[in-house]
């Protein structure tokens, strides 16, 4: 074989290998970029400044509170501008059945909505008006929950009532609650419209 035969033979040999070798170098090439880059890290949780919340949640519910009491103050002398001058006269017919009107609570609540202050708004001129006047409120619930959390929700409902009544003007004296939980519902039935009328607060003149 002469050497240009031999060297052509050499240079097919090898081909394939430099092909492989530098498949080789290129994956090595990758891998090792690959390694240098640096690994994701997760950003770190946000702290949060519970003290700031704490300061800002006071802060809002102080700025309630003084709402509240100018809201309440107002009512309090619309209603005595309302009553006029005490008397011992009877009370009317009117009257009777503004004091009977009963107020509604939302579902599990014991706080006042706008219709509630209203009529409760509606009844302190008459008690202004008629000082020797007293009455009962009764608290109610519908049939959910069990008997003690019912009688617990009543009470809580009629109190709301006397409390909101005092801050109308009304001794608290002249008022007593009491609570019947779910044992006299004003309807009877497991309908959403029968347990919104049975959430209530009744109110009775007892003197």
């Amino acid at each position: 074989m002469s050497g240009r035969t031999r060297s052509l033979t050499v240079k097919y040999n090898m081909l394939p290998k430099a092909r492989v070798l530098g498949i080789a170098l290129v994956v090595a090439a990758v891998a090792a970029g690959c390694a240098k880059k640096p690994a994701a890290t997760r950003p770190a949780p946000r702290r949060i400044n519970t003290d700031s919340l704490v300061r800002e949640q006071a802060r809002l519910d102080s700025i309630a509170r003084a709402d509240a009491a100018r809201s309440a103050a107002a009512s309090a002398a619309a209603a005595a501008a309302a009553a006029g001058p005490a008397t011992a006269a009877p009370v009317t017919s009117t009257e009777r059945i503004t004091m009977a009107t009963t107020i509604y609570f939302d579902l599990d609540e014991s706080s006042l909505g706008d219709e509630s202050r209203a009529a409760l708004e509606a009844k302190a001129p008459i008690l202004l008006r008629h000082p020797g006047m007293r009455i009962r409120i009764t608290g109610h619930a519908d049939a959910r929950g069990s008997d003690e959390y019912n009688l617990a929700l009543g009470l809580r409902r009629a109190a709301e009532a006397k409390r909101y009544l005092a801050a109308l003007g009304i001794d608290e004296s002249r008022m007593e609650i009491v609570t019947m939980g779910e044992e006299k519902p004003a309807v009877q039935g497991n309908t959403e419209e029968a347990y919104a009328l049975n959430r209530r607060a009744e109110f009775e003149i007892i003197s």
